[in-house]
């Protein structure tokens, strides 16, 4: 019965370990090639790129929590309690973040005018 027990938390483990592996070289993928319709793609200040880490980003979190951190164990309401405040505050920051950015550059460009001579 012990054994069974291990048994299903190794291959759940391995099953975690591809998960944040397949989004991990997603990233890295993504980070190397940079396509262009999706890093010269500009949504909410920032390009499509950008919002693309954000979000595989927060998935990898919540995958961390869900299952290392035991809270797929837990009650529905204290998931929540936990998991949407932080979902919420790290979403609203980086859009904040990224779309002042934004602004920032296009008040410097008008500031800075770079030559390649």
């Amino acid at each position: 019965m012990a054994n069974d027990h291990a048994h299903s938390h190794t291959a759940l483990i391995w099953k975690v370990f591809a998960f944040l592996s397949v989004v991990t070289i997603v990233e890295v993928f993504l980070g190397i090639k940079k396509p262009d319709f999706l890093y010269l793609t500009h949504f909410l200040g920032t390009s499509f790129l950008n919002w693309i880490f954000l979000i595989l980003t927060l998935v990898k979190a919540y995958g961390i929590a869900w299952y290392f951190m035991h809270l797929r164990d837990e009650k529905t309401w204290l998931r929540r309690a936990i998991v949407w405040p932080v979902v919420f505050l790290i979403s609203y920051l980086a859009f904040f973040l990224l779309y002042e950015g934004g602004a920032l550059q296009d008040i410097l460009r008008e500031w800075t005018r770079w030559s390649y001579n």
